[in-house]
C-alpha cells in the first residue's frame, strides 16, 4: 500500500467528485464547505434535496446535490457513481428508529456494495472511538459493527475513531452546555468522573479530508483525538470558566442508571431521551487514544478543551453555528402531507384554520412569520406553549428548548422548537410537521395570500388521528386552537408594528398544498 501524501494537482487528476452520505448532518454539514474551499468537487447526498438545498454552499459551482436513502440500494448506487471516494457519515441513532443497530447493520453493507460497484478508491467512516472493554454500550458496538462491515468490503475503508466531538451544535456539546449552564449543583453518575479524550471539530474536519490527500490511511482503523484526556467533571468545570459562570459543585452517585441519565438529560437539555440514552450509555466508558499513528500520517495542530470550548461559545455568541445535531434525520413529510389530497391519505384529517387581514404586502409580513418559536416565541400565550414543551418533556420528547439554529432566517430541515420546517418558501408560505409526542400526526401551515396592497396571513393546524386517542386528542383542543391562533395572529400583528384591516376570522381551508420535498 503507498504511503505518499498527494498533492492536490494529484487529487485533482482522479475523475468524479467527492461524495459525502449524510450531507445535512453535523459533520457532513461542515466537510462538505471545508472541501469545496480546498478545490474538491462534491457530490452532497441526503434524504431531502430541499434540506440540502437550504444549506448556504448549496449553490457552490463544484457541488452537486442528490437525494440519498441509504437504505435503499438503488439511490445509493446512482449516488456513487462516477465518484472516486466516499465519506460514510450516516446513522439512524433517532427518536423514530426502532432498532437503530439493525438499521445501520443494513446500510452499511449497502454502502460498501454500492461503492464496489462504482468502482470507488475509498471509503472513509467516522465512528466510535471504541474501548478495550467487554460492556460496552449498544450504541458504540452498532458504531464498531459499522466500520467493520465497511473494512471486510471490497474497497479499502478508513475508519476514524473519535469521542466527544467539541463544537458548537453538536449533541455532546450541548449536553455539556445546558447541564453546566442551568444547574450551579449537579447530583451525577459517576461516569462524571469516567476520563475520555475528546477532539474538536476543526481536528475532526481536519483529519477526514487530509484522509482524502494521503494513501498512507487506505484500509486503517485509526484513533483520532484532542491533545489533552479529561473526566466529563474537568469539562463542566472548564466549560464553567470559559463562560463567566462559577464553579460547579458536582456530586457524583452510583445509583442513576442509564435509564434515568438519560431522562435526568432530557429534562434538562433539549435532547429527546430517545437520543440521550444511547449516549449517555456510552459516557461509562473509557473512551482515550490509543493508537496515535494518524499524527504523523495527517499532522494538524490540536486544539484543547478549552480553546475548542472557548471557540464554541464564540459562535454561538456570533450566530455562526454552521451545524447542529438537530439538523440531522429525516424530514420528509408524510404521505398525507405530500399527496395533497386528504381523502386519499389513508384517513380523516382534521383542519381548521384562521385568517387576518393585514395592510402591507407580504414581502413586510414574511420576517415576522420567520422569526417565529425560539427566543422571539409563539406571539401569544407564551405559557401555554411552554407548558406543551414541558409535558413534551416529560414524555421524551424534544420540547420548546430545541430552539432555532438562527433568529430570522429558516429553511427546510430546521428545527424549530418542537416543529420541523418542511417548506419555508418566503414571502409565501411556511410549513411545519410536529415533532411533539402526539395520537397522530400534525403540520402548521402559514400561508400569506396578496390581497390588492395588503395580505390575507392564514394560519392552519391540520391533524391525521390515530385512533381514538388521537379523535378525542383533536376534539379536546378544537375550541382552545381557535383561542389560541387567533390571538397569536394578532400578536403578531402587533410585535412586528403591522396594521390589521380588521379582527381574526376562523374559517375552513381547502385542501393542503402538495409539499415540495
Amino acid at each position: 500500500m503507498g504511503g505518499h501524501r498527494l498533492t492536490l494537482a494529484q487529487t485533482d487528476k482522479k475523475q468524479g467528485p467527492v461524495l459525502i452520505t449524510g450531507a445535512t448532518g453535523y459533520v457532513g454539514g461542515r466537510l462538505a464547505p471545508r472541501l469545496l474551499a480546498a478545490g474538491f468537487r462534491v457530490r452532497a447526498a441526503g434524504r431531502s434535496l430541499a434540506k440540502l438545498g437550504c444549506r448556504p454552499w448549496a449553490r457552490h459551482q463544484d457541488l452537486e446535490l442528490v437525494q440519498v436513502d441509504v437504505m435503499d440500494p438503488v439511490s445509493l448506487a446512482r449516488a456513487c457513481s462516477g465518484c472516486w471516494a466516499a465519506f460514510y457519515l450516516v446513522h439512524s441513532m433517532n427518536p423514530k428508529t426502532g432498532d437503530y443497530a439493525a438499521a445501520d447493520r443494513q446500510a452499511a453493507r449497502n454502502m460498501a456494495m454500492a461503492a464496489e460497484a462504482a468502482g470507488l478508491e475509498r471509503i472513509i467512516y467516522l465512528g466510535g472511538l471504541v474501548p478495550d472493554d467487554p460492556e460496552i454500550s449498544h450504541h458504540l458496538a452498532s458504531r464498531a459493527e459499522v466500520g467493520r462491515i465497511l473494512q471486510a468490503g471490497a474497497v479499502p475503508a478508513t475508519w476514524l475513531k473519535a469521542a466527544m466531538l467539541l463544537g458548537a451544535g453538536s449533541a455532546s456539546f450541548e449536553i455539556l452546555r445546558y447541564l453546566v449552564e442551568r444547574l450551579p449543583v449537579m447530583i451525577t453518575p459517576t461516569w462524571v468522573r469516567t476520563p475520555c479524550q475528546p477532539i474538536a471539530i476543526e481536528n475532526a474536519l481536519g483529519y477526514l479530508q487530509g484522509c482524502l490527500e494521503t494513501d498512507q490511511v487506505l484500509g486503517q482503523a485509526l484513533d483520532i483525538g484532542g491533545p489533552e484526556v479529561v473526566s466529563y467533571q474537568r469539562l463542566f468545570q472548564i466549560y464553567a470558566q470559559e463562560a463567566g459562570l462559577k464553579p460547579r459543585l458536582i456530586i457524583p452517585v452510583p445509583v442513576l442508571s442509564p435509564r434515568l441519565s438519560s431522562l435526568w438529560i432530557n429534562l434538562i437539555t433539549p435532547m429527546p431521551a430517545a437520543i440521550a440514552r444511547p449516549l449517555s450509555e456510552g459516557l461509562k466508558n473509557e473512551v482515550v487514544v490509543k493508537d496515535t499513528r494518524i499524527q504523523k500520517m495527517i499532522p494538524q495542530e490540536l486544539i484543547t478543551c478549552r480553546r475548542a470550548i472557548r471557540r464554541s461559545l464564540e459562535r454561538i455568541e456570533q450566530q455562526k453555528v454552521e451545524s447542529c445535531w438537530s439538523d440531522a434525520g429525516q424530514v420528509l413529510p408524510p404521505e398525507w402531507v405530500q399527496c395533497g389530497d386528504a381523502p386519499f391519505a389513508g384517513g380523516t384529517v382534521m383542519q381548521t384554520g384562521c385568517r387576518l387581514r393585514l395592510a402591507q404586502p407580504p414581502e413586510e409580513v414574511w420576517p415576522a412569520v420567520a422569526a417565529i418559536g425560539g427566543e422571539t416565541g409563539w406571539y401569544f400565550a407564551q405559557s401555554l406553549w411552554r407548558l406543551r414543551g414541558l409535558l413534551d418533556k416529560l414524555a421524551g420528547g424534544v420540547s420548546l428548548g430545541r430552539g432555532r439554529r438562527h433568529p430570522n432566517r429558516l429553511g427546510a430541515g430546521d428545527a424549530l422548537d418542537f416543529w420541523r420546517v418542511l417548506e419555508a418558501d418566503p414571502p409565501r408560505r411556511l410549513l411545519l410537521l410536529s415533532e411533539m409526542k402526539l395520537p397522530g400526526e400534525a403540520v402548521l401551515e402559514f400561508r400569506l395570500e396578496p390581497q390588492g396592497q395588503g395580505t390575507e396571513l392564514q394560519l392552519m393546524p391540520r391533524f391525521l388521528p390515530r385512533g381514538l386517542a388521537g379523535l378525542l386528542y383533536w376534539r379536546a383542543h378544537q375550541v382552545i386552537h381557535h383561542w389560541l391562533y387567533l390571538g397569536m395572529l394578532q400578536g403578531l400583528a402587533r410585535r412586528a408594528g403591522l396594521t390589521p384591516l380588521g379582527p381574526p376570522q376562523v374559517f375552513e381551508p381547502g385542501p393542503i398544498q402538495a409539499c415540495r420535498l
